[in-house]
């Protein structure tokens, strides 16, 4: 029995991993390649230096690209679901060496408080659920292995943390706060040392270094003077933003809006009691330098490079920042001693903030759905269109999903030849959830593209040759009239004009608007023909009989 108390917390902790494993792929296992995937997917395929040292929003990506070239050829493009298993993987990986580190200063239970909080920390969702962020896990994964074996202090240990560290900046300049917490670990040992040890973050940073050299000093940067002036205040509501979300109060279950508040309370009552303990008991474990140099450097790195929708409390941001509070509360920690009454009431803090943030994770995985659905729905539709469409034709905001800016036609289907399409059949787009269908008429109808031409005055009275059809006047098709490829006539009567829309997979609704058709005016509608043997529907109002001739 006595065996079985003192184990509990490692079997809870076993059992935490796998229930998240298994919630974490559940609510990803029908998602494809989102967002920033696609600047991968189509322009670093080629195994050449500039696609793997080019850097993706001022970051270093040489093993985040480097992972997705080799999924593309293990996997090919048909399924995205590797990516989430090995996102998966990684997190489970970078929560256990949490819950290492933190065990090693607080115990056993505390630390298994602080790893299930990380571990199902909805507020960083995107991290949590979107492969693209493995670039911010990985640096942090390593970064934390790096802190790890730093503590054994012999050259095994110090030659795996020249490893992981530089393993952690081939990952993302989120690298460069482990470095300064390297730094720091190895300044604290004895000066006899240090040239012996240089090595550890020497042998990192010159790789960073020569990579910015070569590549990393054509990125994009947005440091600028007002955001180096406007830092401490940034810092200051990263700060209130982790902790609020750590403890499920920094986002409204409700509202989804972020409430720094009571993130800024918690601080308080933090440091205060904090403060009250090192005044009853002074000096701090060691340990608490190497995580503090690391969290500073990374709040202020982000508070340099500030724009707008990388703000304090972003979700990409929630990890890492919650991660560095975790360690650091765990160091000012290690010396005290946790009573029964102690962790039952760490016990029931947890266990009431995990249920606000899994609301939040809930939220940020129907958004991604949605995105999901959209990446389908519109890559579905370039493939209908294929036939007719130009090389050139780009995805984006007004054909579509705006993350799809790096697809063009072209890039897409050598992509699709080579490794297999992510879109959805005719069948799954046809019984898509909304808006994709919406959209995929939408991409359809420029792709193609559907072409009218107008001839004004052009109305003939005794017309109507052909086969056609005369929507009674201020009656408007709800159903629409079936229009198949080739030329498609509508005579509009003198009058008002003729408002006309069209739909192919949409239900419900004509998302293909056209210019509206003057009275006395003839419009020749062209469909070209392409993949798909699915009629398209046109929508006609008026206030006078219309023709439509087909």
């Amino acid at each position: 029995m006595e065996r079985a108390i003192r184990n509990a917390p490692n079997l809870l902790f076993a059992a935490a991993l796998a229930g998240a494993a298994v919630l974490f792929l559940a609510l990803t296992w029908h998602f494809t390649f989102l967002l920033d995937t696609w600047e991968f997917l189509m322009n670093r395929r080629d195994f050449t230096a500039d696609a793997f040292f080019t850097p993706h929003n001022e970051h270093i990506v040489v093993l985040p690209v480097a992972i997705q070239q080799l999924f593309l050829h293990l996997f090919g493009m048909d399924s995205a679901r590797p990516e989430y298993v090995l996102l998966t993987i990684g997190l489970l990986a970078s929560d256990f060496l949490l819950f290492a580190y933190l065990r090693r200063r607080v115990g056993p239970w505390p630390a298994l408080f602080g790893a299930l909080l990380i571990l199902f920390l909805g507020p960083a969702w995107e991290l949590l659920l979107w492969p693209f962020e493995i670039s911010l896990l990985g640096s942090v994964l390593f970064g934390l292995a790096t802190l790890l074996v730093l503590e054994r202090r012999d050259r095994v240990g110090d030659l795996l943390a020249c490893l992981f560290l530089a393993i952690s900046l081939g990952f993302s300049t989120l690298g460069i706060p482990f470095v300064a917490a390297a730094l720091v670990a190895v300044l604290q040992s004895p000066r006899e040392t240090w040239r012996r040890r240089a090595f550890i973050v020497a042998i990192p940073a010159l790789l960073y270094a020569l990579w910015y050299l070569g590549w990393g000093h054509d990125a994009e940067s947005h440091m600028t003077l007002r955001n180096v002036l406007a830092s401490p205040r940034f810092v200051t509501e990263a700060l209130a933003a982790g902790v609020g979300n750590l403890f499920g109060l920094g986002s409204s279950p409700v509202t989804g809006a972020t409430e720094l508040i009571w993130g800024a309370a918690l601080v308080l009552a933090i440091a205060a009691t904090l403060g009250y303990r090192r005044w009853q008991r002074p000096g701090f474990d060691p340990g608490l330098w190497p995580v503090a140099a690391a969290a500073t450097v990374n709040w202020f790195l982000t508070a340099f490079n500030q724009i707008p929708g990388r703000d304090p409390s972003s979700s990409r941001y929630q990890y890492t920042s919650c991660v560095f509070i975790v360690m650091v509360l765990a160091n000012l920690l290690a010396r005290e001693r946790f009573s029964r009454r102690t962790l039952l009431i760490g016990a029931a803090v947890t266990l009431l903030a995990l249920g606000p943030n899994l609301v939040v994770l809930k939220d940020g995985r129907d958004a991604l759905e949605e995105q999901s659905n959209l990446v389908r729905a519109d890559t579905a539709a370039l493939e209908i269109a294929q036939r007719t469409v130009s090389p050139e034709f780009q995805l984006g905001a007004e054909v579509g999903t705006p993350g799809l800016v790096d697809i063009f036609a072209g890039r897409y289907f050598e992509a699709v030849g080579e490794y297999g399409s992510p879109a959805y059949s005719e069948a799954e787009l046809a019984a898509a959830p909304a808006p994709g269908p919406h959209w995929a008429d939408v991409v359809l109808s420029q792709a193609l593209p559907l072409k009218t031409k107008v001839r004004l005055n052009g109305f003939d009275a005794e017309g109507g040759q052909g086969n056609c059809v005369t929507v009674a006047a201020g009656a408007p098709t709800l159903s629409g009239l079936s229009v198949h490829p080739g030329k498609t006539r509508i005579e509009v009567p003198p009058g008002p004009e003729a408002h006309l829309s069209m739909r192919r997979f949409a239900v419900g609704e004509f998302p293909v608007p056209f210019p509206a058709a003057p009275g006395g005016s003839t419009l020749v509608l062209n469909v070209p023909r392409d993949e798909s043997p699915r009629h398209w529907y046109l929508h006609v109002t008026a206030e006078q009989p219309v023709r439509v001739c087909r």
